[in-house]
């Protein structure tokens, strides 16, 4: 009788956790795994001109999981610079914001917050609540925001792209999951070097939210460790694999290195790395600078020849004055030679 007990226990606890493993998965549609050793595909580009440098597979279409945020955050930052949308405007929190799994700032319904401290949320924590608060606040609805992200993928090119959510998540039950390639996800990355305030949320390590209360930590681990690393977003769940977005820039050049379903996080992080270096070394060298004009020098003209200035000879005297004159002494010395002849002879005979 004990032992009927006891395995009728056994059998209760065995089939309670079946309900709760059975409870956590029939909520999500199930997908097939698009993960890959060492990568499903991957592509490294020249940010200033689309360049390609690197690519393996690149149109290989796998799940973006939470890399998909970053269109949110496209969406969101062109209407900050076009003046339709301010970084202060305070959104509150919906239900459904609120009711978002995974990562999260556990946000309360009716909690209100202001854009930028939602976009950090999004980019540093990545929050599915923030992107749920922030899609609907701006969309109306989820399902409207989700119609924003697919007609920009459209019109960025981005071909293979298909969003069906605003975080990124495995598809609810009936859903279809979100999917792109390697090659649009670098066009996405080069849109939003467009916006350099951008790189604001995602080169942040670490910062505070609800007023310092809850402490966000980038998933980015090639932040602070790698050159001149400054983003861009990593994604992850079981089917999708680990995925990111990284890009650096070094002695003025920027490279963008996009991986699309590694097996392990740290494979990864280490492909990423080694991308951005093979990226960097691939980059054309940048043409020397054209010589610097010569200053032209101002032509000075020669001096002007003045004329050698001509003395006129002295005018000759016409009137005969200078004559007389010259007449006159000759006479006077004339006669001082008689006189003094005269005084000679009177002492010789007077001595």
């Amino acid at each position: 009788m004990k032992s009927c007990l006891i395995y009728a226990m056994f059998i209760s606890m065995v089939v309670f956790q079946a309900g709760i493993a059975g409870a956590a998965t029939s909520g999500r549609t199930p997908i097939e795994t698009r993960s890959k050793d060492p990568y499903l595909g991957a592509i490294v580009v020249d940010a200033a001109t689309g360049n390609v440098l690197f690519e393996n597979n690149a149109d290989a279409q796998g799940y973006p999981a939470s890399v998909i945020k970053l269109m949110v955050l496209l969406i969101i930052q062109e209407r900050i610079d076009n003046a339709t949308l301010r970084l202060t405007d305070v959104v509150t929190a919906t239900a459904e914001a609120a009711g978002m799994g995974g990562s999260q700032v556990y946000l309360k319904e009716h909690e209100t917050f202001p854009v930028e401290d939602l976009l950090y949320a999004l980019i540093i924590q990545s929050a599915n609540d923030a992107a749920a608060a922030l899609a609907i606040h701006v969309g109306g609805t989820r399902d409207g925001f989700i119609e924003l992200m697919n007609n920009r993928a459209k019109e960025l090119g981005m071909t293979a792209t298909e969003i069906h959510s605003v975080h990124g998540l495995p598809p609810s039950q009936g859903a279809r999951p979100d999917v792109t390639t390697a090659r649009d996800l670098a066009i996405l990355a080069r849109e939003i070097l467009k916006h350099p305030d951008c790189l604001k949320y995602t080169s942040t390590r670490e910062r505070g939210f609800r007023n310092g209360t809850f402490n966000m930590l980038t998933h980015n681990h090639l932040l602070g460790t790698t050159e001149g690393c400054d983003g861009m977003k990593t994604g992850y769940f079981t089917a999708a694999g680990f995925s990111s977005i990284v890009t650096a820039q070094r002695g003025g050049r920027r490279v963008i290195a996009v991986l699309l379903g590694c097996p392990t996080r740290q494979g990864r992080d280490n492909q990423a790395r080694t991308l951005l270096a093979t990226g960097f070394a691939s980059l054309p060298a940048e043409p020397a600078p054209p010589p610097a004009p010569t200053p032209a020098v101002a032509e000075v003209p020669p001096p002007a020849v003045q004329p050698a200035a001509v003395t006129p000879p002295p005018e000759q005297d016409t009137s005969g004055t200078g004559h007389r004159i010259l007449y006159a002494a000759l006479v006077l010395a004339a006669a001082a030679g008689i006189l003094g002849l005269g005084i000679r002879i009177g002492r010789r005979r007077h001595p």
